[in-house]
């Protein structure tokens, strides 16, 4: 095993920044991790970022240094790997401080379970498992925004990078053998382009639980009042159910209110219908003049359909053990319902990719089985 100093080296100057990037863009991979806040504000607060390149491990102080722009141009550095684990909202904070996705990656959780390691295996646990190091959990809470930061805050965001790049080369060992580097790799990438092609604010109303139930104005009132909170959460910069939550906007949406007196509920009172009531009322009141109206959710599974998705849950099961992966990683319990709920069921999202082979033909196949049997 490679010596990996995890002793944290603090870098708060631009000159710092720009002499260390310039040596990484040298190298084919580096290790990448961020510390963020994120309880009171919609956007994560970047707080912290770490580099590890396989020797030792930087902090790099993002509220001290002004020019921020060799990070920027290494993260879009396509000859540069940059190995991260679970990085989802890694990539939101990164684009937040600095206006770029990093590309390539090379996210270790997923690295993991198509080795067969299990699906959302934590860092902690991936070290543990595959260097047998344990790593200790105390700072997972901490306040990064703070500063000077404490000696335990600086050990811990150092080791989070620490063996990133021991990780990356057990793993990339591994896939080549598995014959599933490129799994990994499309799997990466569309992790890039989910983070840089954000879901629109008209489309939020799809999240909310119960929406099948609702048609005409009242499922337009929910799209747009849906659609309001987004754009305006992002404007306050504050986090979507401290403006109002999603089961009053499904209260809305289902009521329909015309007024004031009538517009009040538990989670719409006091200071916040003072605040909101007009505009609310007025969304709604558009709302009941659309003519483009939302198409009506898929309902959720008939008794029938319930009985056909554990028969396709069957066939992934047996497939997974048959490949070696987790259930969790071929498959995901919408993506089954979707091809039930559809008229014509094809391949779509992540069913286009490698699970095509592996999993979606399969699953077709065994759905054309079922109606064929059902029409009998």
């Amino acid at each position: 095993m490679l010596q990996v100093d995890t002793t944290p080296i603090w870098i708060d100057s631009s000159e710092q920044l720009a002499e260390l990037c310039a040596h990484w863009r040298r190298q084919k991979a580096v290790a990448l991790d961020t510390e963020f806040m994120r309880s009171r504000t919609f956007y994560p607060q970047p707080a912290l970022l770490q580099v590890g390149d396989g020797e030792c491990c930087y902090l790099i102080d993002n509220l001290a240094i002004e020019d921020l722009q060799p990070l920027r141009d290494l993260l879009l550095d396509t000859g540069v790997t940059k190995i991260m684990h679970s990085c989802s909202e890694d990539l939101e904070t990164l684009e937040r401080l600095l206006g770029a996705i990093p590309e390539p990656i090379f996210d270790t959780q997923i690295a993991a379970a198509l080795t067969g390691m299990g699906a959302g295996l934590g860092y902690a646990a991936t070290v543990k498992e595959l260097l047998n190091i344990e790593l200790p959990k105390s700072e997972t809470r901490s306040d990064w925004l703070q500063r000077p930061l404490s000696e335990a805050q600086k050990n811990y965001a150092a080791l989070d990078v620490a063996w990133l790049p021991l990780l990356y080369g057990v793993l990339i060992k591994r896939l080549r053998e598995l014959e599933r580097l490129e799994w990994l790799q499309e799997d990466c990438t569309a992790l890039v382009s989910t983070a840089r092609n954000p879901q629109p604010p008209e489309l939020y109303y799809l999240r909310v639980k119960g929406a099948w139930r609702l048609r005409g104005s009242q499922l337009a009132a929910l799209q747009d009042l849906c659609t309001w909170r987004e754009r305006e959460a992002r404007l306050r910069d504050m986090p979507r159910n401290h403006l109002l939550k999603e089961n009053v906007c499904m209260n809305l949406a289902q009521q329909l209110p015309r007024h004031m007196a009538t517009l009040a509920q538990p989670g719409l009172e006091g200071r916040t219908l003072r605040d909101l009531g007009e505009t609310l009322l007025q969304i709604i009141a558009r709302a009941a003049e659309r003519q483009d109206l939302p198409q009506r959710l898929p309902q959720p599974l008939s008794r029938r359909e319930g009985e056909w998705l554990k028969l396709l849950r069957q066939r992934v099961n047996a497939v997974a053990e048959l490949e070696g992966l987790p259930a969790e990683i071929l498959v995901r319990k919408k993506e089954l319902e979707g091809l039930l709920q559809s008229a014509r069921p094809e391949l779509q999202g992540r069913l286009l990719g490698w699970r095509s082979k592996v999993i979606g033909k399969p699953l077709l196949e065994t759905l054309t089985e079922l109606r064929r049997e059902d029409v009998k």
